[in-house]
């Protein structure tokens, strides 16, 4: 009976993982859509300058595996941070990135490189005569930007977020490594105190299996949300 509550206490902290699987998730997907957003005005800038700023950025995503990205910012910016912030004159400065901030920025900026080519690709698909039009009718640029852009920006490149979140909230797993209680973390801890991985480790496994079917149909209907009223070929 004990070893049944034991066990039942365990599943219920596997609950709390999914909370905070879905926070950082969400956190770091808000994030990767600005470093993508950035990005994309970037790499279609005339500046060359920001144009071999943003390619550097994306190769250097593709080229370095995420894991040890993830080490490099939780362990390695308070070491490059801190000499420098010291240098302005702030002898008593220190920095200390907790695993959960360090784990929102290194998906934000690990998947807002693939957001990057998502929002450009989605950028150049909109009709360039509706833009010109646009200027012809005196709009400036920020309503330009506001109503015609962007909408149709997001429509377009709505499948391929989408897409970009179900990498991403799988990614969230490799937070467990630095310490961050998310829900592969939670199956660790169960596992190694009840001596039963298998259980665990697919319990963990169907729960990812749930977000992303959940994600999935969130992602068709936010489509034919966006897709209203637009003739389909």
């Amino acid at each position: 009976m004990d070893s049944l509550l034991a066990l039942e206490a365990r599943g219920l902290t596997l609950v709390d993982g999914v909370k905070v699987t879905l926070l950082v998730g969400l956190a770091s997907m808000a994030l990767a859509i600005l470093f993508g957003l950035v990005g994309a005005w970037a790499k279609l800038s005339a500046s060359r300058a920001l144009r071999v700023a943003a390619d550097t950025y994306t190769t250097v995503i593709r080229g370095v595996p995420e894991l040890v990205l993830l080490l490099l910012i939780y362990y390695g910016t308070p070491t490059l941070v801190q000499p420098i912030v010291r240098s302005w004159g702030f002898e008593g400065f220190r920095l200390d990135l907790d695993p959960f901030t360090s784990g929102i920025l290194t998906i934000g900026f690990i998947y807002g490189a693939f957001a990057t080519e998502v929002l450009r690709g989605a950028y150049l698909a909109v009709p360039r005569g509706q833009l010109e039009a646009a200027v012809a009718c005196g709009m400036g640029r920020a309503l330009i930007f506001r109503r015609i852009l962007f909408p149709q920006m997001m429509r377009y490149a709505l499948p391929g977020l989408g897409n970009v979140w179900m990498v991403l909230i799988k990614a969230t797993a490799l937070m467990s490594v630095i310490g961050t209680e998310e829900l592969m973390r939670k199956a660790e801890i169960a596992a190694g105190a009840t001596r039963m991985p298998f259980t665990f480790f697919v319990a963990a496994a169907a729960m990812f299996l749930v977000i992303t079917i959940v994600s999935l149909a969130v992602q068709t209907r936010l489509e034919r949300w966006a897709a209203r009223g637009v003739r389909q070929a």
